[in-house]
């Protein structure tokens, strides 16, 4: 297992103090080491007991221009920007301990926590890192305009436009999000105001330490800040700092395309939300383990050889799993990524062709006829394959549960029936006629 697909943590504890953003405190907040499989979980340090509070959706209390969580009464606001810091330089597991209720705001950017975390030195772990694959696109539109949708994508995409009010400022970007463009092109893009915000913000108790050096101010088509703009486009570098934040709190690392318009904190944790909701389903559909039958209802890759004539890169079953009476049989393919195939469909987005597993589904039908005395050495050719249906796609790392029942068999004739399944769900089936004829 190389580097890259292991989970990582901080070498050392590494702190920082500044002011909060919304409640104008003076905080500390450190990065701890943490375990395996910890994940982050904030730390209040100056309550009694030091609660901890995990940083999942589900602990999402309110979105008011920042994202809170909460557990128990006990809450921490703004927890975005550290939180996409550490996703972004690529740590899974941290320990977020603070003195008060908000991180820092420092300069308004990720920069200082990306500084923090090279500080404290990131460390490879043991365990494999968790990242789940979007499968199925996702989609949600706001009465506001707002639009997020995620798409299938083996790279994890960020493509964003930013729409300010009257249409001001309005910005595109899109980057493939790791270490080295997280660093470079989103850390140092500080958070934004619209001057017509602030009065609105302040009535809510909010943006009591909002500086000019913790924040860019937009007063109609002017800028007022302490520093010049970082990026020209740094308002719309910002909002993807921010949904790298929110969509962590799904609580694992993701693949997919995530294409953004007027996005916010709301609509990034109901997209986060929903990523948890797909993948949840997805681990529901799991089948408990097969019950492997003993004895002659088991054949091993060997004796699967020794009833069919295809072998290597044609041989599409691995065991066989089940034999029911004389007409059902079960079968097993594993997909791996070493799969020939692949070399050619698709580059940068393998996906099994639906033919293989028409092939696959007649390999194993053809079990059942083959165990028969009278075809014995004999072969089986497809004559025609009917209802065929492909109803999802099939990748690298799924488990092929291949399902056949023999209909009839009339002489050298014989039909059956087959269904595919991955994780509970029929992937394709068919309707087979053979013709059974000497080798």
């Amino acid at each position: 297992m190389s580097a890259s697909e292991r989970q990582h943590t901080l070498a050392k504890p590494a702190s920082i103090t500044g002011i909060s953003l919304h409640t104008g405190e003076q905080v500390t907040l450190t990065l701890q080491p943490a375990p395996e499989d910890f994940g982050f979980k904030f730390r209040r340090i100056d309550l009694e007991d030091k609660p901890f509070i995990p940083a999942l959706v589900e602990k999402v209390q309110k979105v008011e221009r920042a994202t809170t969580i909460a557990e128990g009464g006990v809450n921490v606001h703004t927890v975005e920007h550290v939180i996409s810091a550490l996703t972004g330089m690529g740590v899974d597991n941290a320990i977020i301990e603070m003195d008060a209720n908000e991180p820092p705001i420092v300069d308004g950017s990720s920069q200082p926590f990306v500084e923090l975390i090279k500080k404290a030195g990131i460390v490879a772990q043991n365990a494999p890192r968790k990242v789940f694959e979007i499968r199925e696109p996702i989609y949600q539109e706001t009465r506001d305009g707002t639009i997020l949708t995620i798409v299938p994508d083996k790279k994890f995409r960020i493509s964003c436009t930013n729409v300010g009010p009257g249409g001001r400022f309005t910005q595109f970007i899109s980057l493939e999000i790791n270490p080295e463009v997280y660093e470079k092109e989103i850390a140092p893009a500080r958070t934004f105001v619209y001057y017509e915000d602030i009065a609105p913000l302040m009535e809510k108790g909010l943006i009591k330490g909002g500086t000019l050096e913790a924040a860019v101010v937009v007063r109609g088509e002017t800028l007022l800040s302490k520093q010049p703009l970082r990026f020209d486009n740094e308002f719309v570098r910002h909002k993807i700092l921010d949904i790298i934040g929110d969509l962590m709190l799904c609580g694992r690392r993701i693949t997919g395309h995530v294409i953004a318009v007027r996005p916010g904190h709301g609509p990034n944790t109901e997209l986060a939300r929903s990523i948890d909701a797909q993948y949840k389903q997805m681990r529901s559909m799991v089948p408990p383990p097969l019950a492997i039958p003993t004895g002659e209802a088991v054949l091993d890759v060997t004796q699967v050889m020794k009833l069919l004539p295809h072998r290597y890169p044609f041989l599409l079953v691995d065991r066989i799993i089940g034999l029911e009476g004389e007409t059902k049989c079960t079968g097993v393919k594993n997909v791996t990524i070493n799969e020939p195939f692949f070399q050619g469909h698709f580059p940068g987005h393998p996906v099994m062709p639906g033919v293989l597993q028409l092939e696959a589904m007649a390999q194993v039908a053809s079990i059942v006829l083959m165990k028969m005395p009278e075809h014995q050495g004999k072969i089986g050719y497809f004559m025609s394959a009917n209802n065929v249906k492909w109803r999802k796609p099939v990748f690298p790392g799924d488990t092929l549960i291949i399902e056949t029942e023999m209909l009839k068999v009339k002489r050298s004739i014989a039909q059956a029936t087959a269904r595919i399944t991955v994780n509970g769900v029929v992937v394709s089936e068919a309707d087979l006629m053979f013709s059974v004829v000497d080798r």
